[in-house]
């Protein structure tokens, strides 16, 4: 069962006014990581909002991490695909590229320090959801906490340390991956852009670099940055809007707002919609799990 709720949100003291285009609603999903429950949800819950604007354009932009950690990442990519093919003509579905599809594509592409690096960061769980045999060390459990109070446990992997995963055993995996994944999925993945500017508002995954103008900011930064973004109070040239960084609650500053609830784990999974001048948070609450946060790399 997930639930449904909306949130103010409330401006940071020294905020600027921002606005969305005109006419236009805009939806930044955040890292959804697998949880096909959550974004069935939230897809919904976007399509009832927007049918009461019959005269907006709706963009929805999702914000990167669809793979990894939840218990369907194909479905997830699955799950868009579809809803992206038979949105309105008057909608439009931007998808950006997280760190995770990152780590995914070179991994395919053959770099095997992305895969350990991705594996340490739970990418056995988006194999897994593929239909990739795991090694015997890395198949699913579930913890004590998960089995307290929650019907169906969100699976939880025991990995190893990757870096101790030699190398014939990442192409083993490789392989296995590549011919798992449908065409379909890659091209989506590969379709991936990692920022779109709407407005006032700059939207990316991570994050930017202060200092750097919005237009040279690098791929790598807006898919990966954390500290340095995080604790700099520089106007940026538009609101950033971002997730990457889990918290539990949706972060609102005046240079940037960041809707990474961890929703993998925590089952809240957040929206921010914006119009005209007006911001609030949308949020679908299903069930959780112990949440872990990630570090720097994450």
């Amino acid at each position: 069962m997930t639930a449904v709720r909306w949130l103010e949100c409330v401006p940071a003291p020294s905020d600027v006014p921002r606005r969305a285009p005109a006419s236009t609603v805009l939806y930044a999903v955040g890292d959804i990581h697998g949880r096909l429950d959550l974004l069935e949800a939230m897809l919904g819950a976007i399509e009832a909002h927007a049918r009461q604007r019959p005269g907006a354009q709706s963009q929805v932009i999702f914000l990167g991490d669809y793979l990894s950690r939840g218990q369907d990442s194909r479905g997830v990519v699955e799950r868009i695909l579809r809803w992206r093919a038979t949105c309105p003509e008057h909608w439009r579905v931007i998808s950006l590229k997280g760190n995770h599809e990152d780590l995914a594509l070179r991994y395919l592409s053959g770099d095997l320090e992305a895969a350990r690096h991705w594996f340490d960061y739970d990418g056995l769980d988006a194999l897994r959801d593929y239909g990739v045999a795991l090694p015997t060390q890395c198949q699913p459990i579930a913890t004590p906490q998960e089995l307290g109070g929650l019907a169906q446990p969100v699976p939880v992997l025991m990995t190893p340390v990757a870096k101790a995963f030699d190398d014939a055993t990442l192409e083993s995996l490789r392989h296995a991956f590549a011919t798992a994944l449908p065409a379909t999925h890659l091209a989506f993945l590969e379709s991936l852009s990692v920022s779109h500017r709407a407005g006032d508002y700059h939207f990316v995954h991570a994050g930017v670099r202060p200092g750097v103008a919005l237009e040279a900011q690098t791929a790598t930064d807006q898919m990966w940055i954390r500290s340095r973004f995080l604790a700099s109070d520089v106007e940026h040239g538009a609101l950033v809007v971002h997730g990457h960084t889990v918290a539990p609650q949706p972060q609102v500053r005046a240079n940037r707002i960041g809707i990474d609830t961890g929703a993998y784990a925590s089952g809240v999974l957040t929206c921010l919609v914006l119009e005209g001048a007006q911001r609030c948070f949308l949020q679908v609450v299903g069930a959780c799990r112990e949440l872990k946060v990630p570090e720097e790399a994450g």
